[in-house]
């Protein structure tokens, strides 16, 4: 294969990992939105679109294999093509937290809501953000960007355990709450894990860039 036509499936690659990072990101805002308005209908659509980005991520291993096995890529393009390998297990993974929370609004219901959806919503929020902004730090190869996102997750953790103490507290004062409660505590976990996989991502970024895998995810909140 001519050198363009190999560094075109490259491009493509990166394209392919921009859908389905855009597939993970939408999922993971629609399954908040569904949780929030109660839409038992958006829910069962997220857990039906998981199966795309199932899918697609096993579309984008078949392809990354195939430029392995039939090219030899050299050593800085065999990194990018490494690195997409990680990548897309980290969106599938978000996709499949994702489909954790709408299944968990189906599970709630009509159930009478247990107080108002804050710090879940910010939390959605803050993630896909994340999400798509590594992404883009992935595109422009631009490890410094990559390497900032990734100490951002200190906030997801900080909302997650302010989740988890106000809902531990829900529990302690009212028995009869335990059950609404543990359902926004796995809520938070979901959303909590799609954030260390962005985590993830970041890393990855920092490996194409400078060819050595450096942990940027260590918490110092």
């Amino acid at each position: 294969m001519p050198r363009t036509s190999f560094e075109r499936h490259l491009h493509e690659l990166q394209d392919d990992v921009l859908v389905l990072g855009s597939m993970a990101e939408k999922a993971t805002y629609r399954s908040m939105e569904a949780l929030k308005n109660r839409d038992l209908e958006l829910a069962k659509q997220v857990i039906a679109d998981d199966d795309e980005i199932d899918r697609k991520r096993f579309d984008i291993e078949e392809k990354c294999i195939e430029l392995i096995v039939t090219q030899q890529p050299v050593a800085s393009d065999l990194r990018i093509i490494v690195a997409v390998l990680n990548l897309i297990i980290d969106l599938e993974r978000i996709g499949d937290h994702a489909e954790g929370v709408a299944k968990i609004a189906i599970m709630i219901g009509n159930e009478p809501p247990l107080k108002p959806l804050i710090d879940l919503p910010r939390m959605a929020q803050k993630t896909g953000d994340m999400l798509r902004r590594s992404l883009d730090a992935f595109v422009n190869r631009d490890a410094e960007a990559a390497r900032q996102i990734a100490k951002e997750d200190d906030e997801i953790d900080a909302l997650y355990d302010q989740v988890f103490r106000e809902l531990l507290t829900y529990m302690a004062e009212d028995p009869r709450t335990i059950t609404r409660a543990t359902r926004l505590i796995w809520v938070a976990h979901n959303l909590e894990r799609s954030a260390d996989r962005v985590t993830n991502i970041c890393e990855r970024v920092v490996f194409v860039v400078t060819g050595k895998m450096e942990e940027i995810g260590v918490s110092k909140y």
